[in-house]
């Protein structure tokens, strides 16, 4: 295997580092507290071309590859986790669902405004009585004619305020079960239906978290996605790709944690010396930094195997597992190290501490990557 970026890659890289940290980076931890949406960041990014960064350049993308997107979410999550997840749930939940199953049409209709960052991509999957267990999806649509009339909700559905239209799934064939779930693409000003953005969350406070109802809303025939029947099957396949960016938005936090943590054990001053003296401290940090790198490594191995074409379920749940319970230890480490400034919001750092605890929640719970990895291993 080739280590090395290629030089698009590095230019990517490049590009998104001086852009997160001259433009994200000043305002991360005013936003965290007043839940303010890092909306002109996003107006700029698209006007470098970097909301539709893996689509097709057909329907508005750039044509870039998995690597170079989740080196975009590391970056910006480096700095921000609030702007990782939103543009990570962006591209991966939002507009690949439209990419990988839409037609032609649906694509030039919906995937290209998404693309040219016209508006935020949504996903509706999680409800209230259907998280880890999807299957068990309650929200129903009915066929009336050529259309489909879809009742019922969803939670914790990432930038659905900022959406025009998302994809959402609800159960179309009861007496199927996981075979009668099928995949719609719903406008958000459709007649009945309603975001709601009112959490009060432990972290991500400036990423847009909301519950979606759908009351009596009549989508046409045409904007089924896929096939009838096969939206349980699409959304494991769009998950796949999400946990590659929830690996990468973790390897950037623990990355910028760790930085913090670096930079503050070289200029604290105890017993008079610096803390990096210290060997106690030194292993902490050659610890995190090890095991940033070998996260780092997992996701773009998931991400290379992707790009080519080859099966990736097992890569990219081992990827996004290992890396976000990695992240949670370094920002716990990251605090440590800090001492009793690591409690205080001044040193930042506890920020990176609670954004991180949703990494091991989101696209997939810790112990259900688990189930899929004993799956995918051959455990019966």
């Amino acid at each position: 295997m080739n280590f090395t970026l290629t030089d698009e890659q590095k230019m990517i890289k490049n590009t998104i580092r001086d852009f997160a940290e001259g433009e994200v980076e000043p305002g991360a931890s005013e936003r965290d507290r007043t839940g303010e949406f890092p909306l002109e960041a996003f107006k700029k990014m698209a006007e470098l071309d970097l909301m539709g960064l893996p689509f097709p350049e057909e329907y508005g993308g750039a044509g870039a590859d998995t690597i170079s997107f989740a080196i975009v979410v590391e970056e910006l999550s480096r700095v921000c986790a609030s702007t990782g997840i939103t543009y990570s749930a962006h591209v991966s939940l939002g507009g690949a669902p439209i990419n990988m199953f839409g037609t032609h049409e649906q694509k030039v209709k919906y995937l290209t405004p998404v693309a040219r960052g016209e508006y935020f991509g949504a996903f509706g999957l999680t409800e209230p009585n259907a998280g880890s267990d999807a299957g068990g999806t309650r929200t129903v649509a009915i066929q009336d004619g050529n259309e489909w009339v879809i009742n019922g909700s969803k939670c914790y559905i990432t930038n659905a305020s900022y959406a025009k239209n998302l994809a959402l799934t609800a159960v179309t064939d009861k007496e199927k079960g996981t075979s009668g779930i099928t995949a719609f693409i719903v406008p958000t000003d459709a007649p009945g239906f309603s975001v709601v953005d009112d959490y009060e969350k432990l972290g991500l406070n400036a990423s847009n978290t909301t519950q979606l109802f759908m009351e009596d809303v009549r989508v046409p025939e045409e904007n089924m996605l896929g096939k009838r029947g096969e939206g349980f099957k699409q959304f494991l396949a769009v998950l796949d790709g999400g946990r590659i960016g929830i690996g990468a938005m973790s390897v950037g936090v623990a990355q910028g944690a760790y930085e913090k943590a670096l930079a503050y054990a070289n200029e604290r001053m105890q017993f008079g010396r610096s803390l990096s003296k210290f060997q106690a401290i030194q292993f902490k940090l050659a610890d995190m930094a090890m095991n940033i790198e070998l996260a780092r490594t997992m996701v773009y191995k998931a991400a290379w195997l992707k790009d080519n074409g080859r099966k990736f379920t097992k890569e990219a749940a081992m990827a996004k597992l290992f890396a976000s319970e990695i992240c949670m230890r370094v920002c716990d480490q990251a605090i440590q190290i800090h001492g009793g400034n690591g409690y205080m919001r001044e040193y930042q750092v506890e920020r990176f501490f609670r954004d991180a605890k949703l990494l091991e929640i989101g696209e997939g719970t810790s112990e259900v990557l688990r189930m899929v990895i004993a799956r995918q291993i051959g455990c019966q």
